[in-house]
C-alpha cells in the first residue's frame, strides 16, 4: 500500500500538476474561435531561397488549436534542395489526404501559434541524407483516408517520428509535447529509441520509456511525457514541454 501511494503522489506530482498549471495558463492566451480565422500565414522564419541556398531539412513544431494547445504540440517537415528551388512542406492531418504536402507556408503559424525549429540540418549532410528521407515520406504506413487518430496516434507526431526513426542520423528528438510521437506499428515495441541512441519499450503509445542520449530519460503515460534530458539538461513535463536547465 505504501508503494501504491508513492506512486500515486509521483504520477499526481509529475503528470497532473504540470498539466492542470499549463492549462490554466493557457486558458489565459487569446485563442481564434474557428479554423478559418486562425492566422495561418508565414511565420518569417524561413528566408526566401535564392541561388546559393543550401539543402535544408528541418523540423518545426507549433502549439494545437484550441484547449488542445495546452497539451500538445503539432510537428512537420520542411525539406528543400539546393539552389534556389522552392521548400517543400510535409504534415499528417485529419481530413483529406493525410499526408499532405505544401498545404501551408513552409514556416506557417499553425492556428494562429508560432512555430518553433525543433531541428536544423543544412548543407551536404541534409543533401546526403535527403533521399532517404523522402523515402521515409513515401512508405509511413498510415497514410490511407481514415488513419488518423488525435489520441493516442497515429497522428501528426507519429508521421514526423516515423521519419525520424528511419533516418536517426537526423539525431533529432521530438518536443515531449508532441503527442503521438511513441506510437508505432506494433503494439508492442521493444528496440531503438528513435535516434538509434538507446532504447524504448512503449505499449501502443500510452505507455512506454525511452532510455537514450538524445532523447534523454522518457516516460510515457497515456500520451503525456515526463523526463529528463542530460545532454542538453532539461525538464521534461507535461504540458510546458521542455524546460532548459542551463
Amino acid at each position: 500500500m505504501r508503494l501504491m501511494r508513492l506512486a500515486l503522489a509521483a504520477f499526481v506530482l509529475v503528470f497532473l500538476l504540470p498539466l492542470g498549471a499549463h492549462a490554466l495558463m493557457w486558458m489565459g492566451h487569446g485563442h481564434p474561435r474557428s479554423w478559418s480565422g486562425a492566422d495561418w500565414t508565414s511565420s518569417g522564419l524561413l528566408p526566401a531561397p535564392v541561388a546559393d541556398s543550401p539543402a535544408v531539412i528541418h523540423i518545426y513544431a507549433a502549439r494545437t488549436g484550441r484547449w488542445k494547445g495546452a497539451v500538445a504540440h503539432h510537428t512537420w517537415l520542411v525539406v528543400k534542395e539546393a539552389g534556389a528551388v522552392p521548400y517543400e512542406r510535409y504534415d499528417k492531418v485529419g481530413w483529406g489526404t493525410p499526408v499532405r504536402r505544401d498545404g501551408w507556408a513552409p514556416d506557417g503559424r499553425w492556428y494562429g501559434n508560432m512555430p518553433e525549429l525543433v531541428a536544423a540540418i543544412e548543407g551536404e549532410a541534409a543533401e546526403a541524407l535527403l533521399p532517404t528521407v523522402r523515402a521515409a515520406i513515401a512508405d509511413y504506413p498510415f497514410r490511407e483516408r481514415g488513419s488518423y487518430r488525435v489520441w493516442p496516434g497515429p497522428n501528426s507526431n507519429s508521421f514526423v517520428a516515423h521519419v525520424v526513426a528511419r533516418v536517426p542520423q537526423l539525431g533529432v528528438a521530438l518536443p515531449p509535447t508532441a503527442l503521438g510521437k511513441d506510437y508505432h506499428v506494433e503494439m508492442i515495441y521493444a528496440g531503438l529509441a528513435p535516434s538509434g541512441t538507446g532504447f524504448q519499450v512503449a505499449l501502443g503509445g500510452l505507455f512506454g520509456i525511452t532510455v537514450a542520449w538524445v532523447e534523454g530519460l522518457e516516460i510515457n503515460l497515456f500520451g503525456l511525457v515526463a523526463g529528463l534530458d542530460l545532454r542538453q539538461p532539461a525538464l521534461k513535463l507535461p504540458g510546458f514541454g521542455r524546460l532548459a536547465l542551463v
